[in-house]
């Protein structure tokens, strides 16, 4: 993969003011770190604090920065796919914008994409998160490793290096950022795993609870397992 390779940063953001100017910050440092060509695309899903202003702000005053704006709260997932839509590159990186993620695993995760991976996942081996949250996150994969099994330790880690056509080409549907590794995978995609730093929340609080992700990711896990038995995959031999 030449060093030319242009990639875009993804992040969906909800009511993230207080992390957005640090957090692109440490983006910007990391990004011109490897050498190539980036751009960061911020989709603001409707947030309630000055993150679209903080967005637009960051945007007139950098010409890599560029931004999507719900009209309406969508969620994750739909955040995520709009900033796909919206990349103008071959190469994604999505990450969180609450600062648990580290910018500057972005460089080694680029440098394990490529060369027969299609995909690359942040394992995060030492997690900074609450207590009652890893015991959750705990339960969670079990559960899902017992129904969909994509063979991967940390799926629910958002820093993910992907091919942006493959992502193009997945089902849409909510929560589906939960499942990228299976649906990629459903896709052809080859995955290696990197380990990476993880961090403890910066400003604002957590989006979600953990009863209402276990209910909605029982929900998930049966359409998904779904998805995955319906699913149509051929390989072509000659075509004319």
């Amino acid at each position: 993969m030449s060093n030319q390779d242009k990639f875009s940063v993804v992040l969906p953001v909800f009511n993230e003011q207080d992390n957005l100017e640090i957090l692109f910050a440490e983006i910007r440092a990391a990004a011109d770190s490897t050498g190539r060509p980036w751009e960061a695309v911020f989709v603001d899903d409707c947030s309630t604090d000055d993150s679209l202003s903080i967005i637009r702000r960051l945007a007139e005053g950098h010409p890599e920065v560029r931004y999507v704006a719900f009209e309406g709260n969508r969620g994750q997932s739909a955040a995520f796919c709009a900033g796909f839509d919206a990349a103008g590159s071959d190469i994604i990186i999505t990450m969180d914008a609450d600062l648990q993620n580290d910018p500057a695993d972005i460089p080694g995760m680029l440098a394990a994409f490529g060369n027969g991976c299609e995909m690359v996942i942040g394992w995060r081996m030492k997690r900074r998160d609450t207590f009652v949250k890893r015991i959750s996150s705990r339960i969670a994969n079990k559960i899902r490793d017992s129904i969909v099994d994509d063979g991967v330790h940390d799926t629910g880690c958002s820093l993910k290096v992907m091919r942006r056509d493959m992502l193009l080409a997945l089902p849409r549907f909510k929560n589906m950022h939960r499942y990228f590794p299976i649906l990629m995978k459903m896709q052809g995609a080859r995955i290696r795993e990197v380990e990476v730093h993880h961090r403890e929340r910066g400003a604002g609080v957590s989006k979600y609870g953990t009863l209402d992700r276990a209910l909605a990711g029982i929900y998930d896990l049966i359409g998904v397992k779904w998805l995955i038995r319906r699913h149509i995959g051929y390989t072509v031999k000659e075509k004319n």
